[in-house]
């Protein structure tokens, strides 16, 4: 098995089994424990201090305003919270991070809840929050010597991976299901120049080739097994407390997929916890598409023992995955943090969207379901109306512009379910005229009129 050395700042760092502590100088192309198999994280032993919180606050803040590209960054501004890369002029960065916090009055109302608020990762440079991910793992392969990163993808990690290769003037290998990724995200690492090869099966497929091949030729995979990305996408829960003058929220809402997202933002929170920064943690929920739930049937059906893989299948192509790789992690964020795990519907999805696009928001699919899963929350008792709630939306609505006008044009939905769905916008036409203009403006406005 080829191995990956780790170059961890001594003393501080190390790469460690969650599960049974086993702490490893070097790991496969899987990141795997050797002892017991589950996916490996960066540990940090003995190390921050309690004493540096507030200058470390001030330092963070202060940076947002620096000329250089790594502190303009919403990762490696954070950087005393990243202490395995100790050269920063081997970061690659693309200006990632330092996303905006919405708050979402009307979807509020709609839930019936004092206030809730939603974090846009779908902001980052390439329209994901897998960049603030990629910058870390790529900066690692870099300091590392590696000459080319490979990746997996369901279409948002391939667009990524090829800008930040790009970036770093490194090779892109991206694996993706053929005819099952959005247009947008296949066009983007085309763009940035990935080596793109579409292969005859799901997600959890393209995978397992992309791991055989890993075995064998000298690539770098940058998928989530790999600790590394999870570093960088924590900073997200970190940049979100700051956001929120350091209030913890009640609730933090994650779309599940690989569930690698969850377990960093969860990972960041303890950490945060652990070094004194915070005193308790958010309850972070975790949503599923009804037709990709593998950890919800997981957590229902085995109390999170054991996972139950399924063959997925949603329109929300971003979280089309049956058998996610980081579920345990994410089982012990659930657990830990007394976070709910739920499942929506397509109809639910698409409603959801519509609802954040009412507020100015738009997010692709995968992002509404957190919205979507707010509603069946609140509806349950889980989230109280007094409690404050933030969604993570992870990806543009670029990202899936089909998905979006299928839905306002009626084309989403057999006729026959249309009925289940709502905030459809259809467009209409009219003649090439102001009277025929005014009249359709007539028709949606009257308080125009009668002022």
């Amino acid at each position: 098995m080829r191995q990956v050395k780790s170059q961890l700042a001594p003393d501080v760092a190390c790469l460690s089994c969650p599960s049974c502590g086993e702490q490893v100088s070097a790991a496969g192309p899987a990141f795997r424990c050797p002892q017991c198999g589950d996916l490996l994280e960066v540990c940090y032993d003995g190390w921050p201090h309690a004493r540096d919180i507030t200058a470390w606050k001030n330092r963070w803040r202060e940076r947002k305003i620096s000329h250089q590209p790594f502190d303009r960054s919403g990762v490696w501004r954070f950087r005393e919270l990243l202490p395995f890369l100790e050269d920063l002029a081997s970061v690659v960065t693309l200006s990632e991070g330092n996303t905006p916090l919405y708050d979402l009055p009307q979807c509020a109302r709609n839930a019936g809840m004092d206030r809730l608020a939603a974090k846009h990762q779908g902001m980052n440079p390439t329209g994901s929050f897998k960049d603030t991910g990629m910058t870390t793992v790529v900066s690692k392969a870099l300091v590392d010597g590696v000459s080319w990163v490979a990746c997996a993808s369901t279409g948002n990690t391939s667009a990524s991976m090829a800008a930040y290769a790009a970036r770093a003037g490194l090779g892109a290998l991206v694996l993706v299901p053929h005819a099952k990724i959005s247009a947008a995200k296949l066009s983007q690492a085309l763009e940035y120049g990935a080596l793109v090869c579409q292969l005859p099966t799901d997600f959890d497929g393209c995978l397992r080739v992309l791991l055989e091949v890993a075995e064998a030729a000298p690539i770098y995979v940058v998928n989530s097994v790999n600790p590394y990305r999870v570093e960088g996408q924590k900073t997200a829960a970190v940049e979100l407390l700051e956001q929120m003058h350091w209030e913890v929220p009640d609730h933090v809402i994650v779309p599940g997929g690989n569930l690698a997202n969850s377990s960093a933002i969860g990972k960041a929170f303890l950490e945060l916890r652990n070094w004194g920064l915070i005193s308790r943690l958010p309850k972070i929920s975790i949503i599923q598409a009804e037709g990709a739930n593998p950890l919800v049937r997981t957590m229902r059906e085995t109390d999170g023992d054991e996972l139950i893989e399924v063959q997925p299948e949603t329109r929300a192509t971003a979280i089309r995955i049956g058998a996610p790789a980081s579920w345990k992690k994410a089982v012990r964020i659930l657990r830990e943090s007394g976070g709910c795990c739920e499942q929506v519907t397509e109809h639910e999805i698409a409603s959801a969207k519509a609802d954040l696009g009412r507020e100015g928001i738009g997010c692709e699919p995968a992002s509404a379901v957190t919205l979507a899963g707010l509603y069946k929350l609140r509806h349950c008792g889980f989230v109280q109306r007094h409690e404050s709630a933030v969604l993570v939306l992870t990806g543009h609505l670029l990202k899936d512009s089909e998905y979006t006008l299928q839905f306002h044009s009626g084309q989403l939905f057999p006729p026959a379910e249309r009925g289940q769905i709502k905030g459809s916008n259809p467009p209409v036409t009219a003649e090439a005229n102001a009277r025929s203009v005014l009249k359709l403006l007539e028709g949606h406005a009257q308080e125009v009129f009668r002022a």
